[in-house]
């Protein structure tokens, strides 16, 4: 059967751990790019053994770098994947499968499978965790947002069964930096809507996060992983708000100006 053609599009920086098994398991797309945010390390060294077309532009945030890069793809239909995710090969042939079906829809959610510190996880909320990643992107482009900004597709919207894999992070050095990161461009996605930082910001909101991940989303069943996980939302809630305030503080206290020398 004709079978609609693919670019697939992987954002990259200094992923030389995770970029070359991502890419080999890529290899089946019409076309296969790397956006990369001029990485340092060997990452778009690597990416060149395996992509058509390595591409790098400087980063501003995740949306506007995938966004910047889309067009710049040969295909409609698009897959995007990071470096830190693996497409099976039955999350592969369940793709080809759509592609050839013309009865298909716009865009798919594919789930995915989290792994905390190579260790999967199974409850936590997790369970559920789903990203628009396989669309027209004719129709489709990301939202304005500076973390977590999902695709905004004009058109029908599908489900596919088979999970991608997730290896969120390796280490609880490389999860801080990430941690650190996205509070803050957390915070200032949340200033737009949250002009003052009340009490329960700090509070009953990081108590709620840990409430709903560890009792309601059964977190408890994942053991001491479900709890460190549980315990580091109810923190990122936190400092989210922490950070937000911090921004508060700042915009209404200015600079002080050193005194110029006579």
């Amino acid at each position: 059967m004709n079978r609609e053609k693919i670019s697939i599009l992987v954002p990259s920086y200094n992923e030389e751990r995770h970029i070359r098994p991502c890419l080999e398991g890529l290899l089946w797309g019409d076309e296969l790019v790397v956006v990369d945010s001029f990485s340092t390390d060997m990452t778009p060294a690597i990416a060149r053994e395996y992509a058509h077309r390595v591409i790098q532009h400087e980063y501003i945030n995740s949306a506007a770098q995938k966004n910047w890069a889309l067009p710049q793809l040969t295909y409609d239909w698009v897959l995007i994947v990071d470096c830190d995710e693996r497409i099976t090969p039955e999350l592969r042939d369940e793709i080809q499968a759509i592609l050839e079906n013309p009865d298909r829809l716009d865009g798919y959610y594919i789930y995915r499978k989290n792994h905390f510190i190579d260790q999967p996880v199974n409850y936590c909320g997790w369970q559920t965790d789903r990203c628009l990643r396989l669309f027209r992107k004719s129709l489709g482009k990301y939202e304005d947002k500076e973390v977590h900004a999902e695709v905004i597709l004009n058109g029908n919207v599908g489900h596919l069964k088979k999970r991608m894999l997730h290896y969120t992070f390796d280490s609880f050095e490389q999860y801080m930096k990430k941690f650190d990161r996205y509070t803050s461009l957390a915070a200032v996605d949340r200033s737009r809507r949250t002009q003052t930082v009340r009490w329960y910001h700090l509070t009953l909101r990081p108590a709620f996060r840990f409430f709903k991940q560890y009792i309601l989303k059964r977190g408890f069943l994942d053991g001491k992983t479900g709890l460190i996980i549980c315990i580091l939302a109810a923190f990122s809630v936190f400092l989210k708000y922490a950070k937000l305030w911090e921004l508060h503080k700042r915009k209404k206290t200015p600079a002080q100006t050193p005194p110029t020398k006579k």
